[in-house]
């Protein structure tokens, strides 16, 4: 029986560790559209994983803001277009992950920008956002950037924009305006992008994801 139980320990302990990282799509409150590009994520991963050799899980995961399951994932992806709200037990909860490591990427697919600042600051109201320039290294490897961050969509005939928070030298939080990168990673009948744009987008995607994993 002892040795039935230790056999037992070492296959949950074979699978645990068998598990591919897996990242995840927050799930929000306030009526803005977080299901919005259901293609982009899993696009993505799938040039994450055979360009940079990564290798993620192919399922993306969705998890509520205020879940304890948001532990499980190193990187959560936010997008939409609409009002982003967070309680007090979401704040504390997404303040708790992302100082633990976690790290949030919010794209904004058109109007979701000051609903996601507003509700950031109350995450993390010691901090201000700061623009990245085009010399950080997010821009420069494993794709280079000198430009900054790649225009898919016109919003506004605005310059895009990479605004983050960070918090003793580590950046938590990523917010990609007038950019709509998340609409680049989607499937080609969805924008109809050209296949130049799309690989614009899933490069910068895969910039991001290897800062995450090397910092």
């Amino acid at each position: 029986m002892k040795k039935l139980l230790i056999v037992l320990l070492l296959l949950m302990s074979f699978e645990i560790f068998a598990q591919k990282t897996q990242i995840a799509l927050l799930k929000y409150r306030g009526g803005g559209d977080w299901y919005s590009n259901p293609t982009s994520l899993p696009n993505l991963v799938k040039f994450c994983n055979q360009s940079l050799k990564t290798d993620l899980n192919p399922n993306v995961a969705t998890v509520d803001v205020g879940s304890p399951d948001i532990f499980n994932y190193p990187f959560i992806h936010v997008t939409g277009h609409g009002n982003i709200v967070f309680n007090e037990n979401e704040v504390q909860n997404l303040r708790t992950y992302l100082l633990a490591g976690g790290f949030l990427h919010i794209d904004d697919n058109y109007g979701i920008k000051d609903y996601a600042m507003t509700q950031m600051q109350k995450v993390f109201p010691e901090l201000q956002w700061t623009e990245l320039p085009y010399s950080h290294s997010i821009f420069q490897k494993p794709y280079h950037f000198p430009d900054g961050l790649p225009k898919i969509h016109e919003h506004d005939n605005k310059p895009p924009q990479a605004f983050a928070l960070i918090y003793e030298g580590r950046m938590v939080c990523l917010l990609t305006y007038e950019c709509d990168l998340g609409d680049g990673w989607e499937d080609q009948r969805v924008h109809y992008d050209s296949e130049e744009t799309r690989l614009k987008a899933l490069k910068m995607g895969a910039n991001i994801i290897e800062y995450v994993f090397s910092n």
